[in-house]
């Protein structure tokens, strides 16, 4: 008859029981190693400063932009204002140095219109 193989013996089916058994290992239930929640908690606190912080700074430059914007647009006007000023002070200037050139012809004409009817 065929030895049939004890239970103990090394054979096919003992390289399946070492498996089971590390899986059985892997499977156990373990404390966590002390500070791990600690840990975890800072790194999301962490993160979440940073989110907070890129997102102030985000705000903080757009606000900015939207100064420098709005400054950029005031001085713009300021100075198309002023342009504009100026353009109507020296209109008046020649407006009223027209003027004066016409009275002073007029009294030329009118000293000559003299002057003819006088000879």
């Amino acid at each position: 008859m065929d030895n049939p193989t004890p239970k103990n013996a090394p054979g096919p089916s003992d390289g399946f029981d070492e498996f089971e058994d590390k899986l059985k290992q892997a499977f156990l239930r373990r404390p966590a190693p002390p500070g791990l929640k600690r840990r975890i908690l800072d790194q999301r606190n962490r993160r979440r400063t940073a989110r907070l912080h890129d997102r102030v700074v985000l705000w903080q430059r757009l606000a900015a932009c939207l100064v420098l914007a709005v400054v950029l647009g005031g001085a713009l006007t300021w100075r198309h204002i002023d342009q504009q000023r100026k353009g109507e002070a020296a209109r008046n200037q020649v407006l009223t140095a027209l003027r004066i050139t016409t009275r002073t012809l007029n009294q030329i004409q009118t000293r000559l219109a003299a002057r003819d009817s006088d000879e």
